[in-house]
Order: C-alpha cells, then structure tokens, then sequence
C-alpha cells in the first residue's frame, strides 16, 4: 500500500504563546512556522508526491502552501478527520494553567480514558483519524500505485496516535512519543502491517539542547505537551 508522509504544521503564534489552540480558527504560523514551511519543497524535493492533504485549520494549510507551490500540478485535499483533537473547554487556555486540572493526569497516564469537557475523547480522535489514513491508503493505492508517496498535514495528538497505531502501541503509550513542529514522519503501510521509516525528522538536533529553568514545560519533567508544543527555541 501507500507510504504516508505526516507532516506536523509549522509552529504556530499559540504554540509560542503556550496557549491549547484546538479548533479554535484564526491560529496562524509565527514567523518561525513560515519559515519552517518555506523548507518543505527542498526537504521533500526528492520525494515524488501523489497527493497533499491537510487538516482543514489555517496553520497546517498554510504550512503546506510552499509545498503546493513548488509543485503547481499538486492540488490540496482537506479532511476533517485529521483535524485537531477537539479539546472543548480546555481550548484557548494556558497550558500553565492546564497542569493542575484534575484531567491532565489522566491525559497523561491512561488517555485511552480521557474526555475533554465539551469536546471529545482521545480514544476517538485516535479512531478518526486511523479510518482516514486507512481510507486515503486505498484511495492513493488505487489511483496512483501501491508504491505512491502522499503527504498529510496534521497536528501532533493526531501524528502521535496514528505512529502508536503503527506501531501496535495501545493509546495510553501515545505521550512517550514527541513530533516537533513542521518535522516529518513517515510510515510505509503494507497488506499486512506497517513500517514506521521517519519520526519527528526535522534535522535539527535543537531540542535536545536542555531548557532553561521555567521554560515550557516538556518530557524533561516527565509530562507530554499536550497539544504537541513549540518545539526547540
């Protein structure tokens, strides 16, 4: 079947701000997402790609736009299954402030069982969004061969959960997985499992440099970002 490429979207004014973006519209990339975004042509510029597709949220179509550019007979594909995990009433606050929620243990330690007040589980946002990539898988294979290439533009929750259903991991190991913005990772799906080729590959060994006291908060402490992070500073 086809190999899929997911690309994490450049980071975001929210992921700068430390704000839980979700769904709410209007999040844009900062300058250093636009600068990410403007790499992508000659990071994938050996990589024959047969289709893009995006989550339908400004910041992942804008970070494919240099990509579509660069390749005018490629057209973009929205789907909302690969859209941002609907954090309800967590959307739009501080991630600061999240850390003492009673819920973000449960995020953190058993998310198959976590449900974000007025928005919806992990378990089914991991569920939409592998019915996608099992759907454009046989859609790509069929149009385009079953050695065909896509790209898809995501957020990090939705990266995370479709590598641990990759990697047959259960959903509460999916916060031991970290993709940095605009990084890419790969994963070749075959008739019968398939193989993960890239994770968070962004080129930069940036964050691994250790933060400053007070920085954001990362797996230094033990706790994911949720929502994915601003990556290295």
């Amino acid at each position: 079947m086809a190999t899929l490429i997911l690309v994490r979207h450049g980071r975001s004014t929210a992921n700068t701000a430390g704000v839980l973006a979700g769904r709410t519209p209007g999040v844009h990339l900062d300058e250093r997402g636009f600068a990410q975004a403007a790499q992508l042509p000659a990071r994938l510029a050996g990589v024959p790609l047969a289709a893009a597709v995006s989550s339908p949220l400004e910041r992942c179509r804008e970070t494919l736009q240099p990509l579509l550019a660069a390749r005018p007979t490629l057209t973009l594909e929205t789907d909302p299954r690969i859209g941002e995990c609907d954090y309800g009433d967590w959307s739009g606050r501080k991630l600061a402030e999240l850390t003492d929620e009673p819920l973000m243990e449960v995020v953190q330690q058993h998310p198959s069982a976590a449900a974000f007040p007025g928005g919806e589980s992990m378990r089914a946002m991991q569920a939409r969004a592998v019915d996608a990539v099992r759907e454009w898988n046989a859609r790509i294979e069929q149009e385009h061969g079953e050695s065909a290439v896509y790209a898809m533009c995501s957020h990090g929750d939705i990266i995370k959960s479709l590598v641990a259903d990759a990697l047959g991991m259960h959903l509460d190991l999916f916060q031991r997985i970290h993709v940095e913005p605009c990084s890419l990772t790969a994963i070749r799906y075959t008739r019968t499992r398939p193989f993960l080729l890239r994770l968070g590959d962004t080129g930069d060994f940036g964050s691994l440099v250790p933060r400053a006291s007070g920085e954001e908060e990362s797996e230094e402490s033990g706790r994911a970002v949720v929502g994915g992070g601003a990556g290295a500073p």
